[in-house]
């Protein structure tokens, strides 16, 4: 009889542990912004032999009074940036305002050139998320 109720014990209790499920170890983290799409047609920009490396230029409607102009024709038509980062011969001008945040990233097309802006970057102020670019511009324009 003891023998019938220690084996009943033993078989209760080993239904109470869990056996672990089997886990899929989970893929590397991407280092890549899912929002932003690398062109597939475009080609490299070009090195010279000093080591400078042309930057790519953005392109697109909307864009004419922005790209290529310098960080003084920026700040006449969006007023004084909320951040004005100058990092080696690169330079980003971030403006704000309550619908969007605009990123405007400003390199030297030649070896010692002045740098002008060459790409933008556009998100809404509340939460991050990408947004139209034009839209972005025309909602800075519009505070002034």
């Amino acid at each position: 009889m003891r023998l019938i109720i220690t084996l009943l014990t033993a078989a209760s209790l080993s239904a109470c542990t869990a056996i672990p499920a089997r886990q899929t170890p989970l893929p590397p983290p991407s280092t890549v912004d899912p929002r932003v799409v690398p062109p597939t047609d475009a080609p490299a920009p070009p090195r010279s032999a000093a080591g400078f490396r042309a930057p790519e230029i953005l392109q697109g409607p909307g864009l004419g009074g922005i790209i290529r102009e310098p960080a003084s024709s920026l700040i006449a038509r969006f007023g004084q940036p909320r951040l004005d980062t100058p990092e080696g011969d690169m330079h980003k001008l971030q403006f704000k305002s309550d619908a969007c945040v605009m990123d405007v990233y400003l390199y030297p097309l030649s070896p010692g050139a002045q740098p002008v802006a060459t790409w933008i970057e556009a998100r809404r102020a509340s939460d991050g998320a990408a947004v139209d670019r034009v839209a972005c511009i025309q909602a800075l324009s519009r505070r002034r």
